[in-house]
């Protein structure tokens, strides 16, 4: 049966919308297995405005890395049905990694060795991808007085890739955000939840510090949101948004921003090693 176009634009919207009423309820469901547990402090059921837009906040200023990820998939994978696994898979992949740290933080609250180990796989992630989008930026004429800078950069975060690399390939066997091949709809929901799901493992980890001054509950509601709103605005005009993930504007702040959050989760894995190590002494 053939959609007209007009259903075309509208299904993955309202999919959309459907998906994050589906996470809220996953995640009401699943806080409400974790108050069952014996744990001393228990997560509260309640929506305050100010937690939902700290977490719809926080998230879309950090969604530029899923901005330029998802941007690039419906460049390669064009069509409404395709729209549809991109969508699926990302929001199931960010939702999940939001989903594995707030279980983690309930049963262990600090879980040191646990925590470096994502937040540095994460950032290693993040450096690979911030050498794509320089690799991307380098290939436009625009901008070319700083074409050197990127470049030496470019080679120095190559080097730390090619140390990376070696132990990445294993758990992440497709991390490019810029060269990306055309998938089938199984294949790509699959490989939509890969990088989303680091992504979130490494965002919500660093969120971790708020949950004692933040509802979870209603903070976990607006990054969900926050994720809506971002996948609404590439479906409503993805023409116009793969030109936009594309601008080297974009792939230059994008690649700034990958190196920003990762050098970021090093020094985090730096504080955690420090306090484990006076500790011991």
């Amino acid at each position: 049966m053939k959609v007209n176009s007009k259903a075309q634009q509208v299904i993955p919207i309202v999919l959309t919308f459907l998906t994050f009423l589906a996470l809220w309820g996953i995640l009401y469901l699943l806080i409400f297995a974790l108050n069952l547990l014996p744990t001393k402090e228990k997560i509260i059921f309640t929506l305050h405005k100010r937690d939902i837009l700290l977490g719809l906040t926080i998230y879309l200023k950090t969604s530029i890395d899923f901005a330029i990820f998802i941007g690039n998939l419906m460049h390669s994978n064009p069509g409404w049905k395709k729209r549809i696994a991109i969508e699926l898979g990302t929001a199931i992949g960010n939702a999940t990694g939001t989903f594995l740290i707030l279980i983690l933080w309930t049963f262990f609250k600090e879980v040191p060795i646990l925590m470096t180990l994502m937040i540095l796989i994460a950032s290693f992630v993040l450096i690979r991808m911030a050498e794509e989008s320089f690799e991307e930026f380098l290939k436009y004429k625009n901008f070319t007085q700083i074409h050197s800078s990127i470049s030496i950069l470019q080679k120095q975060l190559n080097l730390i890739n090619k140390f990376s690399g070696k132990f990445l390939k294993p758990i992440i066997p497709n991390l490019s955000i810029t060269n990306i091949k055309v998938l089938s709809f199984v294949n790509l929901a699959i490989f939509s939840i890969t990088i989303p799901f680091i992504l979130g493992l490494d965002d919500f980890a660093g969120y971790i510090p708020l949950f004692s001054v933040i509802n979870i509950y209603g903070f976990t509601i607006g990054v969900f949101f926050g994720h809506m709103i971002l996948n609404i605005g590439l479906f409503l005009s993805p023409q116009k948004t793969i030109i936009l993930v594309r601008h080297p504007i974009i792939l230059l702040i994008g690649g700034i921003a990958f190196v920003g959050i990762a050098f970021w989760g090093f020094w985090e894995v730096f504080k955690i090693l420090q306090l484990l190590v006076l500790n011991l002494l």
